[in-house]
């Protein structure tokens, strides 16, 4: 098997798509030989922030000398980068290995499992022959019936902000969303929420207190004296002193205070993390994607919001760093995305709008977005392809502009690779 040939078994049309339930997860992993009841887990859930608060925790404990597994969804800038050990993606070669070992249990299956269960599977197995000290698990959507939550209870469960999104499959309501992200917490655990709203902590209260899960929540009340630039961001972090965080959006101190909680609880367990490590560490992360800075001539910013509380977020970030000035805004969206309230949040800020269309079956097209951005007064085009829209809306925000792409993380490695391609010569990448 070549790995064009795994990569096109795995993303094979029988498979795509969401079946809730845990029962082709585990029943795939038994016959594997159960390599996930061998690691030892963080497991994230949340509706915005899970990538960025797992980079962290695991930059944190690879820099305090662990063998540290990170698995993410979806991918920025190539498939292997879904997970990593020590910030080493899979190889092609053990993609391919993987695959030829699963795929005759996969194959055997009655129920075949979801691409996104197949890739779990991948991931689980190849933690365990890298042998993992541990492994920072990002969920997929949702969290009691995800895929990933067929591990044991573990080390810790941590849950990021939560926001209106995946309502068709989760609910309608925070409440309801919430407790989909509370499957995570397990009987005698322990989780760290990030909180921000009483209708989604009670949720959290109630199932912890079922499950005689232990629950503490992140207190933002330790960040202190923000400092912005394009490079990052630069606060106080009580009591760990001055930190740097090389990610510029204004969000993250807060996913980072998240990250720390955690990370301190895996101190009291008895991991051997320094506060040094915690300070070095959080220099050193990495996240495509999320107010990633791309070009600085016109300034090019790349993050992948997707739904409302996100695009929100990043509203506010563009306003820290750019006060009141307009811009260029890309888009492209997924069709069951509240999109009229995502255009609602930017509009006010659009010099002009350039609409595309992600490479996604789900994603809405050009022209139907371009109808809804129309409704306001920022002008609005069409183009056809990802490369064409970069160049439209560099052009049309000049020397000196400011351009955004945002609406879809399904959209960013194409976005990523178009700047590149255009403009290499200008490309500013934090890796």
């Amino acid at each position: 098997m070549r790995i064009d040939e795994a990569m096109e078994y795995i993303h094979s049309v029988e498979w795509r798509g969401s079946k809730p339930g845990l029962e082709r997860t585990r029943g795939l992993l038994k016959a594997l030989g159960s390599p996930e009841k061998a690691l030892k887990f963080v497991h994230i859930a949340g509706t915005n922030g899970k990538g960025s608060t797992a980079a962290c925790i695991a930059a944190v404990l690879q820099k305090a000398g662990y063998r540290t597994g990170l698995y993410v969804s979806p991918y920025i800038r190539c498939f292997n980068e879904r997970m990593q050990v020590c910030g080493e993606y899979v190889s092609d070669d053990e993609l391919v290995r993987l695959t030829e070992e699963i795929r005759p249990f996969a194959d055997a299956m009655a129920d075949a499992p979801t691409e996104f269960e197949l890739i779990t599977a991948l991931a689980f197995k190849h933690f365990l022959y890298k042998e993992c000290d541990i492994v920072v698990l990002e969920a997929g959507m949702g969290g009691g019936l995800d895929s990933t939550n067929v591990i044991e209870t573990p080390e810790a469960a941590v849950i990021t902000s939560i926001g209106y999104d995946h309502v068709k499959e989760l609910g309608p309501t925070l409440r309801d969303i919430a407790g989909a992200k509370a499957g995570i917490i397990k009987n005698g655990g322990d989780v760290v929420i990030y909180g921000g709203g009483p209708e989604a902590e009670c949720v959290f209260e109630r199932v912890a207190d079922e499950r005689r899960a232990r629950l503490r929540r992140a207190d933002f009340g330790r960040i202190a004296g923000q400092r912005l630039s394009l490079d990052g961001i630069e606060f106080e972090l009580e009591p760990y002193g001055e930190v740097m965080l090389p990610l510029a959006g204004a969000y993250q101190p807060k996913n980072a205070v998240v990250a720390v909680t955690a990370l301190e609880l895996l101190r009291e367990k008895g991991y051997r993390i320094g506060d040094g490590d915690i300070v070095a560490g959080l220099a050193e992360v990495r996240w495509p994607g999320r107010f990633e800075v791309l070009g600085r001539d016109p300034v090019f910013v790349l993050d992948g919001a997707h739904n409302p509380q996100g695009i929100e977020a990043t509203a506010d970030s563009l306003r820290a760093h750019f006060g009141e000035r307009k811009i260029v805004f890309i888009v492209g969206v997924m069709a069951d995305k509240d999109v009229g309230a995502m255009i609602g949040i930017i509009a006010p800020m659009a010099e002009s709008f350039v609409a595309v269309r992600p490479d996604c079956p789900r994603a809405m097209d050009a022209r139907e977005l371009a109808g809804k951005l129309s409704r306001h007064r920022a002008p609005v085009a069409v183009c056809g392809t990802i490369a064409s829209g970069v160049a439209e809306a560099i052009g049309s925000a000049g020397k000196g502009g400011l351009v955004c792409a945002l609406g879809s993380l399904y959209f960013s490695a194409d976005i990523r690779k178009a700047y590149i391609d255009q403009y290499k010569g200008t490309v500013h990448l934090s890796y």
